[in-house]
């Protein structure tokens, strides 16, 4: 399957008639006693009519938030660093179709699905919602840029334009408790803690203001990024071995996406620089998915995440 990206105006020529019409063919097709319900989106107010059956999902967060409310969209994008959804959710939509990554996207494909509602990634380009809103009602969150619970607002978006509002607000109630109930048992208060994303190219510091880094502070830990990732920015420039006390904090957890990420990883533990380490020394360091702590967001990551957390910290309590 290619993956057209939405540069190539021909593509809309191409498609225009085609989603037109399929546009059309899912409205009409709403039942006529369905009650309507408005969103405000980035895009503006938009109407869904009735329960949605045909959801493809553009965006991680948005394909988590849907299975978190009872619903399996028929399609969705491969996860960074895969070819695939991430591992924490493969075995939920093991049959779910791949319709593109989280930037491009084969309007082909998607069309295909013949979706009655697409849930799409707050970073949609103006641009390309033109082209996919054609296919079926679209939902783009408002960008507001990183935020740690940024996630909870994309949720309730999602679940509302799915009509599962009161789902997805109990899987939210379920992630705060949980959290709260380890933040208890931890009292990490004082303990300092930094994500790293070991790339081939090198580690990279990713942002306090990101969703994992916000689930380990919801547990009580003192997250920090050393100062070393810019404002709007979710990580810092790779380091080089040499700075690698910089992230030498109480507890440093190192995500990977691949086998390469792995790889390099496996090769920088053999380094004089990363054995010195305090906390390597201290055997407080954890590895852990990248695609799930460093791609991943929603009701259902926040729980594999906190499960993470307490087979790291607490692996006695089972």
């Amino acid at each position: 399957m290619s993956l057209l990206p939405f540069t190539a105006p021909r593509q809309g020529r191409l498609l225009a008639g085609l989603t037109l019409g399929l546009s059309v063919a899912a409205l009409a097709m709403a039942p006529a006693s369905a009650q309507a319900r408005s969103l405000e989106t980035a895009h503006g107010e938009i109407e869904i009519e009735g329960q949605p059956e045909r959801v493809v999902t553009l965006y991680e967060g948005a394909l988590d938030a849907a299975l978190a409310a009872g619903v399996t969209p028929l399609a969705a994008v491969a996860t960074r660093g895969g070819d695939g959804v991430a591992e924490y959710l493969s075995d939920r939509v093991p049959d779910i179709a791949m319709v593109g990554t989280s930037r491009e996207f084969n309007l082909e494909a998607i069309a295909t699905q013949d979706p009655d509602l697409i849930l799409a990634s707050p970073y949609l380009s103006d641009e390309q919602y033109q082209l996919i809103s054609r296919l079926a009602p679209t939902v783009v969150p408002e960008n507001n840029g990183f935020s740690p619970d940024g996630w909870k607002a994309q949720a309730r978006l999602y679940g509302k334009a799915l009509g599962r509002t009161a789902a997805v607000e109990a899987a939210l109630e379920d992630v705060q408790t949980r959290a709260e109930a380890l933040e208890a048992e931890l009292q990490a208060s004082d303990t300092t803690a930094s994500l790293v994303r070991w790339m081939p190219q090198g580690p990279l510091v990713m942002s306090s203001e990101l969703f994992s880094t916000g689930m380990l502070e919801a547990v009580g830990l003192n997250v920090t990024d050393s100062g070393l990732v810019k404002d709007g920015r979710p990580h810092s420039d790779p380091l080089s071995l040499e700075n690698l006390e910089q992230v030498d904090q109480d507890l440093l957890f190192l995500a990977t996406l691949n086998d390469e990420g792995r790889q390099a990883l496996d090769t920088a533990r053999q380094s004089p620089a990363f054995a010195r380490l305090d906390v390597v020394e201290r055997d407080r360091v954890f590895a852990v998915n990248g695609q799930l702590w460093t791609s991943a967001s929603g009701p259902l990551a926040a729980r594999a995440v906190l499960d993470d957390i307490e087979a790291a910290l607490l692996p006695d309590s089972e």
